[in-house]
């Protein structure tokens, strides 16, 4: 008579019920009868010659060797969805979707327009785009990789520098022509300035240069909660804005505006930052993944973006 085996399906069972805190719920999850459910738990308890579970009529609690059993389970199934996982990367063709966020303007300024060739050489990968000025929880939303402007990440995450950022203060020529002359930091405070109406972004602009740091407040008409709308209102010659320069590289280029003091460097927080390419903690990374990754810091190194 052949022997019962234990199945990686039925571990998962076991972890998802475990983690459900019931056999109804997992049953709700996986959209099954919970008999069914409970007719697979019995199947693992015969096999292992063991309860894994104390049953009463209001909860499902782990025995002790259950919890060794569930414990010691989870790594060998982790162990055994990763090695299947590499071992595909390496005979098929990336595909799958791929989630990643971004925040509404990075994404709709930086991110999207460079997203054709990626599509066109991955043509059985889709992609998830959620663009986000909220800071969602990467592994609840599954995530793949998210992009993060800040000062170095802390945390549990893989954080990889995408590329360095930099604000400058700008303007169109248009209103340069007419508007006070700024030749020092101090002289921003004559002008009615384009804000976000974030802290420090609205009041207070810092300028450095040779390690001084000159604090400037800042004043205006117009707080526009959107940088991109900021772009538009400074293309449209309505005043002086801070912005990054991955905003407003081609306007610099092609002279739609003019960077106001740019031997200072200027910030409205932080000077150091960066954006980030984070994703999930884990021993091995999905070939999509990193196909994504690897196309958006060469796009960054074959460009003229700063990268340290």
């Amino acid at each position: 008579m052949e022997e019962p085996t234990v199945t990686v399906a039925l571990l998962r069972l076991f972890d998802e019920v475990a983690k459900a805190g019931s056999l109804a719920a997992a049953a709700r999850q996986r959209g099954v009868d919970p008999s069914m459910v409970s007719r697979h738990i019995g199947v693992l308890e015969s096999t292992v010659g063991f309860r894994l579970f104390d049953r009463t009529t209001r909860r499902l609690q782990l025995t002790e060797a259950g919890q060794i059993y569930l414990d010691r389970s989870r790594v060998l199934v982790d162990e055994l969805l990763i090695a299947q996982q590499e071992a595909a990367d390496l005979v098929a063709q990336p595909k799958g979707l791929l989630r990643v966020t971004a925040s509404n303007a990075f994404g709709e300024r930086w991110l999207m327009p460079r997203l054709q060739k990626f599509c066109e050489t991955n043509p059985n990968i889709n992609l998830d785009l959620k663009l986000t000025d909220s800071t969602i929880d990467i592994s609840s939303e599954g995530i793949d990789v998210a992009i993060r402007l800040m000062a170095k990440p802390e945390g549990s995450l893989v954080t990889t520098k995408l590329m360095d950022t930099q604000y400058h203060v700008v303007a169109s020529p248009e209103y340069m022509a007419k508007a006070p002359k700024i030749s020092k930091p101090e002289h921003i405070s004559d002008h009615l300035c384009l804000l976000l109406p974030f802290p420090g972004y609205r009041s207070l602009w810092r300028f450095r240069r040779k390690k001084v740091i000159s604090e400037v407040a800042v004043h205006g008409r117009i707080v526009v909660s959107s940088p991109q709308a900021l772009r538009r209102a400074a293309l449209d010659g309505l005043g002086p804005t801070l912005l990054a320069n991955w905003m407003i590289d081609k306007d610099l280029q092609q002279k739609n505006l003019i960077e106001i003091l740019p031997e200072w460097d200027v910030s409205a927080v932080e000077f150091d930052t960066a954006a980030w390419l984070l994703y999930p903690s884990k021993r091995y990374v999905p070939r999509k993944t990193r196909l994504f990754i690897d196309y958006l810091k060469e796009l960054v190194r074959t460009s003229k973006i700063k990268v340290s």
